[in-house]
């Protein structure tokens, strides 16, 4: 499985030390606008190819898969070039900008006859199938409570009047398709879409929101989301029913460890060995492309698909209108 990357960032870091450690997936190449930008990590893990021409390294013939961590607002652009040229897809969350994005990448994929896929760690980590695996033990499930908040250093470039991507409307940023999805993703995966969803946010005066609460409302109960980029937080995930309630250490991103509280037992349970969250992820998606596990592959993609249409529901009921809803 050979891999191509777009995008330098922290979390292009962690992907490359995630491939690192799965046989048979190697990364060929990079792409970057700005060759000095790649260098570091080209060097690190021993990259041999970096291309500041995207069209260019997309005609390799040696790389199988694309691994996109640009800009969110360029995720559409870049996965539909990839498809339209032959690879294979790995996307970063948030998967598109709005769901015609979504559902124009999903046709193609399928058209190509190729995997695409969103790069959501939360849903492949062995500590989410542990809860999965414990809810009944719980009851009637009654509410749900994730937060997830992590101070951005780019908040103070916002601050001092910046006006970095992931604050920015034209770049698809904010604290709710950064940070706040990954509660959305833990959600959904176990309890499918919710009857009705809404967004309050805090917003900074250029209209992105900064921290927010995600109200989703199932028949039997609620769940509530916070996801924060201006303030730090304990991170949880509290499931909460008739017979007792599940805690998830570290929240919807890392899931830690699950505490399992009923009555007055508790039982605590880790599954994972591996401390960087993104190795689980990347070797489910090999064991997919290994297996040719189309079926499986277009699963989750309805799942993405889903959780678009929630996510952008959401945030156009807190007023927040990216550039991306203009061009529709």
């Amino acid at each position: 499985m050979k891999i191509a990357t777009v995008g330098t960032g922290s979390i292009v870091d962690s992907f490359l030390s995630a491939v690192n450690e799965i046989d048979d997936v190697k990364c060929v190449a990079m792409y970057s606008r700005k060759e000095q930008s790649a260098r570091p990590l080209a060097e690190k893990y021993e990259i041999d190819s970096i291309y500041t021409d995207y069209e260019s390294m997309l005609r390799d013939p040696s790389i199988e898969f694309i691994y996109i961590a640009s800009p969110n607002s360029f995720h559409y652009e870049h996965a539909a070039q990839a498809l339209e040229n032959g690879k294979n897809v790995i996307c970063e969350k948030p998967f598109t900008s709005t769901v015609k994005e979504t559902e124009s990448l999903m046709a193609l994929a399928k058209k190509q006859k190729l995997m695409l896929f969103e790069a959501i760690s939360t849903i492949h980590l062995p500590n989410y199938e542990l809860v999965r695996n414990q809810i009944d033990k719980l009851g009637r499930i009654t509410f749900i409570q994730c937060n997830y908040s992590q101070y951005s250093s780019r908040y103070n470039q916002l601050l001092s009047g910046e006006t970095p991507n992931v604050f920015n409307l034209k770049f698809s940023g904010g604290a709710l398709t950064d940070i706040n999805i990954y509660n959305l993703h833990f959600v959904m995966n176990l309890f499918g879409s919710p009857q009705s969803i809404h967004y309050e946010a805090n917003k900074h005066g250029n209209g992105i929101d900064t921290s927010g609460v995600l109200l989703l409302k199932y028949p039997d109960f609620i769940a509530e989301c916070v996801g924060c980029k201006d303030s730090n937080s304990m991170n949880f995930v509290l499931i909460q029913g008739e017979k007792g309630y599940l805690h998830v250490e570290n929240g919807a991103n890392g899931c830690r460890r699950v505490i399992v509280h009923i009555d007055d037992e508790e039982i605590s349970l880790n599954m994972q060995s591996n401390s960087n969250r993104l190795y689980y992820e990347l070797a489910a998606f090999k064991e997919m492309y290994t297996k040719r596990d189309f079926e499986r592959c277009y699963e989750l993609l309805d799942h993405t698909h889903s959780v678009m249409k929630m996510l952008v529901e959401a945030r156009k009921t807190a007023g927040i209108i990216f550039e991306a809803d203009q061009k529709e």
